[in-house]
């Protein structure tokens, strides 16, 4: 197994300690294998295997286990006569109803050391979370970052990294896709499964969806206008237009199921100058760049969305939070923050003629604060750097490691 050692670092001063370790993110992103190396870990470290309890809710061995008592019966059972440091993993704990009632209880009476995971941002968002409210850290987890995806590969010879990325841009970031053939149609086949069980399991069942043809169709709509400004007025208009029946509010309700599934991400517009969120002209991303492709086929006439929409993802990875710019009436593509420092970043496919420099490097001279501005290309090099504006080479820059990303942060 490949160590995700990023989110093994995040979660490792929280291990032995009396909080809730909630793991979260898009199905087939890894964190049933992230669970496993904690496990793996902890027997290194000569807990005994009994100590351990494992219970998969994909797995039909644990079927039987549906609302929270039979879990805590369950536990306490496994559990029974057991000394030393215990530790208890639920892997999709959203499956168990109630699950939040039983995972309080374990805390308050310490009968283990918790791990959870779900595939719904909802997770945490419900009444009953209030169970466990402020005794919970959340872990996220995405798919492969393309130093991830080089890891994965085994690559480590600068001079593959272009093929490599090409790569990475077609097929995307769910680890189960280094266990195939690096075949178009066999990657393409497994992440259509992929998206089929996540908008059958954590969408339509979840939510007692009816129209599933609707929710496709929205789908379809928000990933063709992934990068591009979105509203759930200009879906539901593109539908009407297209003889489909789909209200606003509909519309706005199925994007709301999307993204707490993960198939996208919303994002919202920040005023530079005003310093503030606005509350309309949101943009969406693709949970994962493979999973666009999967609902759309792979255009490659798209390359600065596609380009976008992994950076993107980067940084998520990285832990900022990210919004859309705006200075006056130009766009900023992402003005990421973390730990009270912020970084504004331009994307484009190739800073080709004197009028692209401009654009790009004009709207970030617009900003009149000092943090850290760049922009990133795939020309190879480029001498651009200008009032203090950076330009970096886009896949050097998904390769920094912390160190040189904390060095631009700056």
């Amino acid at each position: 197994m490949i160590l995700r050692e990023r989110y093994i670092k995040q979660i490792s001063p929280f291990i032995d300690k009396p909080i809730i370790k909630v793991i979260t993110g898009i199905r087939r992103c890894g964190k049933s294998t992230f669970l496993k190396q904690i496990h793996q870990s902890l027997i290194e470290k000569g807990i005994k295997s009994e100590n351990i309890l494992f219970i998969n809710k994909d797995s039909l061995e644990f079927d039987w286990i549906t609302e929270y008592k039979q879990l805590a019966a369950h536990v306490t059972t496994c559990f029974n006569g057991i000394k030393g440091n215990r530790y208890l993993f639920i892997d999709e704990v959203q499956e168990i109803e109630g699950w939040e009632k039983a995972l309080s209880g374990f805390l308050t009476d310490g009968v283990a050391d918790l791990f959870i995971t779900g595939s719904n941002s909802r997770l945490l968002s419900s009444e009953l979370a209030t169970y466990i409210s402020g005794r919970y850290v959340e872990i996220k987890i995405y798919t492969l970052t393309f130093s991830e995806f080089l890891k994965f590969r085994n690559v480590s010879a600068p001079e593959k990294d272009e093929l490599e990325f090409a790569l990475f841009m077609k097929f995307g970031g769910f680890p189960g896709i280094h266990r195939m053939e690096y075949d178009d149609e066999v990657v393409e086949q497994y992440i259509s499964a992929i998206y089929s069980t996540i908008l059958l399991k954590d969408v339509v069942a979840r939510n007692g969806l009816r129209d599933i043809a609707l929710l496709e169709r929205i789908a379809q709509f928000t990933a063709d206008n992934c990068g591009n400004i979105t509203s759930s007025k200009k879906i539901a208009d593109f539908l009407k237009s297209q003889r489909i029946k789909g209200s606003v509010d509909t519309v706005q309700s199925y994007l709301n199921m999307l993204t707490a599934a993960y198939i996208f991400h919303k994002v919202n517009r920040f005023d530079i100058k005003g310093k503030r969120l606005l509350e309309i002209h949101e943009k969406y991303y693709s949970g994962d760049i493979g999973l666009k492709h999967s609902l759309l086929g792979y255009k490659i006439n798209d390359i600065s969305g596609h380009l976008e929409n992994i950076v993107f993802l980067e940084l998520l990875a990285r832990g900022y939070k990210v919004n859309i710019g705006k200075i006056d009436e130009l766009e900023i593509d992402f003005v990421a923050t973390k730990s009270n420092k912020q970084i504004y970043i331009q994307v484009a496919y190739l800073l080709a003629d004197a009028k692209t420099i401009e654009r790009e490097f004009g709207a970030l001279e617009k900003i009149p604060d000092n943090y850290p501005k760049i922009v990133l290309s795939l020309d190879k090099y480029l001498d651009s750097n200008r009032n203090g504006i950076k330009w970096y080479n886009l896949i050097e820059f998904l390769k920094l490691d912390q160190i040189e990303m904390a060095e631009i942060n700056q």
